[in-house]
């Protein structure tokens, strides 16, 4: 019988080596020689450069060199585009990516404007006050609403204005469906800034070998072989001259897919330029700024539906916050734009959005990628809508989903991927009716509210539904090699950023080569030993290089079968594969180990065949002619304290489709971590920005983030709908716990304050913010309103 691997919690493979500090991180990287860097950053948002005077502190003790943009020469020229916009054909796009240092003009507070290299990051530290800045401070463009008005200051010298973007994209014909509606919902919503807050923050090593010409970079990135192939182009070396080692990486989340970071661009030249390794490390306090952050986002927003609350069209107008630069293209607001169609039937269909370049740092993905903005605007017409029609919020999620029979499914507009929007499969309303049971939805609502309430408390009860666009291309490769001491080796080119890659990808080849997974030894983010790739992003790990893995896999297999079928003069399919052994079915004691096989296909002697391939080794890539769509549903109940307005999450359910499951404890994990997140933009985390710019929370003593007391225990469950788009049926993911939290915080706290018939527009929300919203309600003293209450 041989054994399944896919669909078993098997233990992470990975964990032994990160729970007994034997994992390689960017920061143990420790080179003989090592040089350390620092950052002189920019103080003001928006300012002229007028003189850069570091000469004191090239005469400090320990400093080797200073850089300036006009010490970079020619080197200094603005980053790539990393992703162009699709093929849109309403579509304007204003290029403007970041430069390696600031050289005439700061256009964010903590923008570099000088790296310095000394013996220790103390010396480099100390050396910053060295550096004298001369600006002429103007005036910055810090409200999203503001920044396209007519007198507004311009960031980028050649525009005529602040617009990075405008893009319209439409199905159907809205306007035309509007004026017929019983029922048409218009709100403002509004969506603030958060940052990820990875636990390890961004870091770069590098060294040049001058005697063999190669240069090797360690870096803290998702991306390992574009950024090899990036840093060959602008340092005029070969591909095969440089080698990036992604090592273990402390969550990455989408920023550290961003390329190229300045730091990126900048380490790997100065070591080149000094002939010493060059090691930078962020600190948390540079990560506030120099990272990139999201989710700065205004909609206008409505909908109009038939009077039994079906669907008739939506329309959406919104403004999405950029940052400073737009190296990342428009993939967050083009997924907002996509994703708020949700796993609806929406015939009709109006998007414009115009993106804003102001002075705050570059926005690009973090884990949702603009998704939660387009369900936030969706679940929340949702809800007003049942409530003006008296719908249940479950019925009127279930009245408008797509049905099974609809798919694969065109949305008639275009995806991030260059694609059309086409859902390849769903089958939505078995989780809608798993999240009511599991969370008793219709107990609460008739028994345990009412209990409560007459108790005193205020008890909310919320359930949103979600798409996840996942798995797009362009390819992921992988190698799987057996070796002649029976164990196997697996080889891919993406990163690592905690997603047990180690074990789910090592799982889907011993499903195939009949092997225990602790006998595959597992290689990632290494640009020298797999050569082509794309990264770790968008919810494609497990859907893009998995299937690669699977493909490699197989052919593997093939292999195997067809040497054993040789050896053992048995046809392929009475031969039996497992326990890291092959043998004819009938005749277990003519088995061969796989690492005897291994070394009879790589005889050292002797004639072969022609056209015979050595050793059983295969390299594989895939690539998906579309993407493919996850959903699911998440449910949870809360309690409001009313003299504090402090939140309880009581319970918080999740059912989830991401088609075939490889790792169930590895995919709860995954949903885990992402609700943990949404959780904290939900309640927590909003950046705040003065008028001028200036970033005022950039410690975690200011942005809160949630800990282990505010994240309940989430209940999962899971649904099986795979995907017809690759081998393994599977779906991506990596964002399916965080995308709807927001949605669904807003309608269970509306739920549990409904005497105050607030309607939330707005995440995240805080304590203060919801006292706000209650008091713009109930004009009156609010202590003393929620005081009587209480009695």
């Amino acid at each position: 019988m041989e054994t399944t691997y896919i669909g078993k919690p098997v233990l992470r493979n990975e964990d032994e080596r990160l729970l007994t500090g034997q994992a390689l991180f960017t920061d143990d990287v420790h080179l003989p020689g090592m040089l350390h860097v620092a950052f002189v950053r920019g103080e003001y948002a928006h300012a002229r450069i007028l003189k850069v005077d570091a000469s004191a502190a090239r005469r400090r003790p320990g400093v080797i060199a200073v850089f300036t943009a006009e010490d970079l020469g020619s080197y200094w020229k603005p980053g790539p585009l990393l992703v162009p916009p699709p093929p849109i054909e309403r579509l304007v796009f204003n290029q403007r990516t970041q430069v390696p240092l600031a050289k005439d003009k700061l256009r964010h507070y903590g923008e570099a404007v000088a790296a310095i290299v000394a013996e220790s990051r103390y010396l480099a530290e100390d050396a910053i006050a060295d550096v004298i800045v001369e600006v002429e401070p103007l005036d910055a463009v810090v409200d999203l609403e503001k920044a396209l008005d007519p007198g507004a200051p311009l960031i980028h010298e050649g525009l005529n204005s602040n617009l990075a973007a405008h893009v319209i994209q439409e199905k159907g014909d809205y306007h035309s469906v509007f004026p017929g509606a019983d029922v048409v919902i218009k709100k403002r919503l509004l969506y603030d800034r958060g940052t990820a807050a990875a636990m390890e923050n961004r870091g770069v090593v590098a060294q040049w070998d001058a005697a063999s010409q190669q240069l090797t970079v360690w870096d803290t990135t998702q991306a390992p072989i574009p950024i090899r192939n990036g840093l060959a182009r602008m340092l005029g070396l070969s591909e095969s001259q440089v080698r990036v080692v992604a090592p273990f990486i402390g969550g990455g989340f989408g920023p550290k897919i961003m390329m190229f970071y300045p730091e990126e661009v900048l380490i790997p030249w100065i070591a080149m330029q000094l002939k010493r390794p060059v090691k930078w490390i962020e600190d948390r306090w540079e990560n506030f700024f120099a990272t990139t952050q999201e989710r700065g986002q205004v909609h206008e927003a409505e909908i109009a539906l038939s009077a039994d609350g079906r669907i008739l069209g939506v329309k959406d107008v919104f403004l999405h916050d950029t940052g400073a630069y737009d190296p990342y293209g428009l993939t967050v607001p083009i997924n907002s734009q996509c994703t708020l169609l949700g796993p609806y039937s929406v015939p009709n269909y109006y998007s414009e959005f115009k993106a804003v370049f102001t002075n705050k740092p570059i926005v690009t993905p973090y884990r949702g990628a603009g998704r939660q903005h387009g369900v936030f605007v969706m679940e929340r017409l949702l809800d007003f809508a049942a409530k003006e029609l008296n719908i249940d919020r479950a019925e009127i999620r279930r009245k408008n989903y797509l049905s099974p029979e609809d798919f694969p499914h065109n949305h008639q507009i275009i995806y991030q991927d260059f694609a059309p929007l086409v859902y390849d499969s769903g089958n939505y309303s078995p989780a809608l009716d798993k999240a009511l049971e599991m969370i008793g939805y219709e107990k609460f609502i008739r028994e345990e509210q009412p209990r409560l309430r007459v108790e005193g408390k205020h008890a909310g009860i919320g359930i949103v539904s979600y798409v996840e666009g996942t798995g797009i291309g362009p390819y992921e490769g992988a190698r799987v090699t057996v070796e002649a001491s029976g164990k196997v080796c697996l080889a891919t080119g993406v990163g690592t950023q905690g997603q047990g890659h180690f074990t789910a990808f090592a799982q889907v080849v011993a499903e195939q080569l009949g092997v225990d997974v602790k006998d595959i030894r597992v290689v990632t983010g290494d640009t020298r030993e797999f050569n082509w790739g794309t990264g770790t992003f968008a919810s494609r790990g497990a859907v893009v290089a998995g299937n690669a893995c699977h493909a490699a896999a197989r052919m593997v297999r093939g292999k195997i079968l067809r040497l054993a079928g040789e050896i053992f003069q048995t046809p392929e399919e009475d031969l039996i594969l497992e326990g890291g052994r092959v043998y004819p079915r009938n005749a277990p004691q003519k088995a061969l180990s796989l690492g005897e096989l291994a070394a009879r296909a790589n005889p050292l002697r002797g004639a072969v065949k022609p056209g015979t391939e050595p050793g059983l080794e295969a390299t594989a890539y895939f690539g998906p002619e579309r993407g493919c769509t996850a959903s699911g549903v998440h449910a949870l109940i809360l309690e409001v304290d009313p003299l504090t307005m402090m939140v309880e999450i009581q319970r918080y359910v999740v059912v989830h489709d991401c088609g075939r499951v490889i790792n169930p404890m590895i995919l709860e994990g995954q949903i885990h971590g992402g609700v943990a997140q949404g959780i904290g933009n939900a309640f927590y985390e909003q950046l705040v920005f003065a008028p001028n710019g200036q970033l005022l929370n950039a410690s975690f003593m200011d942005y809160l983030l949630p800990t282990a007391s505010e994240v309940p225990n989430v209940e999962n469950a899971h649904v099986e709908t795979p995907s017809p788009l690759n081998p393994l049926g599977v779906k991506g993911a990596g964002e399916a716990g965080a995308i709807p939290t927001g949605a669904l915080f807003a309608q269970a706290i509306e739920d549990a304050l409904r005497e105050y018939d607030l309607e939330i527009c707005e995440i995240p929300l805080s304590p203060n913010r919801l006292f706000e919203l209650v008091k713009e309600r109930v004009p009156q003293n609010i202590e003393v309103t929620l005081a009587t209450n209480e009695h």
